[in-house]
């Protein structure tokens, strides 16, 4: 199972529900990568989506506690254990656990790539991503050249769990 996240230099990830930054080639990254495939989130993120709709040629899946939760074309799952039986019925390297925090914690231990977007600032915010640079079971296996996006500098950075 993959992971993919855009975080700053503190390995914040949002605010307020809401991302820190749109680059523009991060979304492109984004989308490029996890379109066609599964996409694993918490009700949350869905819900900071536009319209709050699940995202177009994915096959979307939302953790939530709430067992009322509906949402249509996107598959409701309450627990773990629920979320791990769903995942069964798809090639581990087609699923992508897309946030936010809390869901990225819980899938982590689940997950063996990981798609990281580090941008080169420090933002306020309130939801955070486990440092994977701290974390002896990951490795950084890949870095792009930096890139810029008007004054903020950024890479993609591929880790994978250590065998």
């Amino acid at each position: 199972m993959n992971l993919i996240v855009a975080v700053d230099k503190n390995w914040a990830i949002g605010k307020s529900n809401k991302l820190l930054v749109s680059i523009p080639a991060d979304m492109k990254f984004f989308r490029e990568t996890t379109m066609g495939n599964v996409v694993v989130m918490g009700r949350k993120t869905l819900e900071s989506f536009p319209g709050g709709q699940p995202l177009k040629k994915r096959t979307n899946i939302v953790l939530t506690k709430d067992k009322n939760y509906k949402v249509k074309d996107a598959i409701v799952v309450n627990s773990i254990e629920e979320l791990l039986e769903e995942l069964k019925k798809y090639n581990s390297e087609s699923i992508y656990v897309i946030g936010g925090e809390s869901i990225y914690r819980q899938l982590l231990p689940y997950c063996d790539m990981a798609h990281i977007t580090k941008i080169d600032h420090a933002y306020e915010a309130d939801t955070f991503f486990p440092n994977l640079d701290e974390d002896k079971e990951w490795e950084l296996t890949g870095v792009s050249e930096e890139m810029t996006y008007f004054d903020l500098e950024y890479v993609f950075a591929r880790y994978e769990r250590r065998k």
